[in-house]
């Protein structure tokens, strides 16, 4: 039987807590035998009369249920647990690569594509506990927002706080792809992996997409390609302001999906096409499915003998309980 972080070995023993309830009916249709009363010929002088003493008096059986209570959880032996895994094999090293064009504010995805993008991004990191994740991102240029690391929190920060026009506009897959492979070339993990997830086509950088490929098939990185838009029109960025918000007009979909294919060919990986929030969870998913590696896990549990808190506990409310009901609400006999 467990509470919180805590174990109890013998849990049997709190049946006796029954007796409170049954200690508590004995002592209220009893209270008069412990009590007696005197017979007055009248009560007028006194009928108002009432005293803190006496009032304070229920705290007495209060402070010696409440010691029985403690004492039955520490015969039911309370042990405090402490869980340790130990991971004894490496992971996967995964670096997701996020395109932050204005063309990934269009609304054929509630609220748009990014927003969509960010949030099933982020389940699929806490799918990955025992892998090493990192997060690139592109338009017209590229850099790692996030370099590989276990600290998932991390990650799923900086997912959270991405956000279109950071950098200069475009679409510049090759650098995308290269600047993720640039941060998996020296990983020695078993399996090196890339997500790049795009809405359009490549329009500029100074890397073109298939030497990038080539470059992370040299490498042994396996690279999955996404396309994240739905087919024919989309309500789309189509200028901005002088006061930087983008103006919204209906414009063709457009991704390079014979070149994403390729990529993904190329390096040993897959293309997915998502039109739909429900279809992008299930790319990842069946991504995440693609990309188990066996892990031996052993898990450790220390317990700590925690009874003596309660029997302290215990034995101190007994002691102040005789301690009042011997001196300052002592019965006369």
């Amino acid at each position: 039987m467990s509470i919180g972080n805590y174990n109890f070995v013998n849990p049997e023993f709190f049946i006796l807590l029954l007796l409170i309830p049954a200690v508590g009916l004995w002592y209220y249709y009893h209270y008069k035998d412990r009590y007696p009363t005197m017979g007055m010929p009248s009560l007028e002088g006194v009928k108002d009369m009432s005293s803190l003493r006496g009032k304070l008096r229920i705290v007495l059986p209060i402070l010696r249920a409440l010691s029985f209570t403690l004492l039955v959880f520490a015969l039911a032996r309370p042990q405090l647990s402490l869980k340790e895994e130990n991971i004894n094999a490496e992971g996967i090293d995964i670096v997701m690569v996020m395109d932050l064009s204005s063309s990934m504010l269009a609304r054929d995805f509630t609220p748009d594509r990014l927003e969509v993008s960010k949030g099933v991004a982020s389940q699929f990191v806490d799918k990955r506990p025992y892998d090493r994740i990192g997060l690139a991102v592109f338009s017209g240029e590229a850099f790692t927002q996030c370099p590989l690391t276990t600290d998932h929190g991390v990650v799923k920060d900086f997912l959270e706080n991405l956000k279109c026009g950071i950098l200069e506009d475009g679409t510049a897959i090759g650098m995308g792809l290269a600047t993720a492979v640039n941060r998996l070339k020296d990983s020695e993990s078993v399996s090196k992996v890339v997500i790049l997830l795009t809405d359009g086509v490549n329009n500029s950088g100074y890397i073109q997409p298939m030497t990038a490929a080539q470059i992370a098939s040299q490498f042994d990185v396996k690279v999955y390609t996404i396309g994240i838009g739905s087919v024919g029109e989309a309500l789309t960025p189509v200028s901005v302001r002088s006061d930087g918000r983008y103006i919204f007009g209906l414009a063709r979909v457009e991704i390079d999906e014979q070149l994403l294919k390729e990529i993904a060919e190329m390096t040993g990986g897959a293309y997915f096409r998502a039109t739909s929030k429900e279809g992008l969870e299930e790319i990842y998913s069946r991504i995440d499915q693609l990309e188990k590696t066996e892990i031996e896990v052993t898990t450790i549990r220390r317990y700590s003998e925690e009874f003596y808190l309660f029997a302290g506990l215990a034995c101190f409310l007994l002691l102040l309980e005789m301690i009042l009901r011997y001196t300052v609400f002592r019965s006369l006999p």
